[in-house]
């Protein structure tokens, strides 16, 4: 059992930034991605960003350029810092943990309870 816990998330200006973390409850230095995914109301669940255990990063278009996502294996942890936020990211973000089968050691899959981040003046 994998336990994710987000936090940072909160009310924002318009233009403004968070710094999202996500802690845990094991190493995930052999978890092979971890990312932030969003669900915003009356739209699809949608990848934020993901970090792999070999190094590379993917974005969403839409956030491409404004946030940035880091993970520290040492740490457990993974987090998203957003910048120039606008009200299109107003959304409850979850964590994720995904790990791939690799012989005879499962895969699994979890996730937070998510952090809700609202942008509006």
């Amino acid at each position: 059992q994998v336990r994710l816990v987000e936090s940072g998330g909160g009310l924002v200006q318009p233009g403004g930034s968070l710094r999202l973390s996500c802690a845990a409850s094991v190493s995930i230095r052999d978890i092979t991605v971890m990312g932030w995914y969003r669900r915003a109301p009356g739209r699809q669940f949608e990848l934020v960003a993901n970090a792999s255990i070999d190094g590379r990063v993917t974005y969403n278009e839409a956030v491409e350029g404004r946030f940035a996502i880091s993970r520290d294996n040492a740490e457990n942890a993974v987090w998203l810092q957003m910048t120039n936020l606008g009200p299109e990211d107003t959304a409850v973000y979850y964590c994720n943990a995904d790990r791939h089968p690799k012989g005879s050691t499962p895969g699994f899959d979890y996730w937070g309870d998510g952090t809700q981040v609202t942008v509006s003046s």
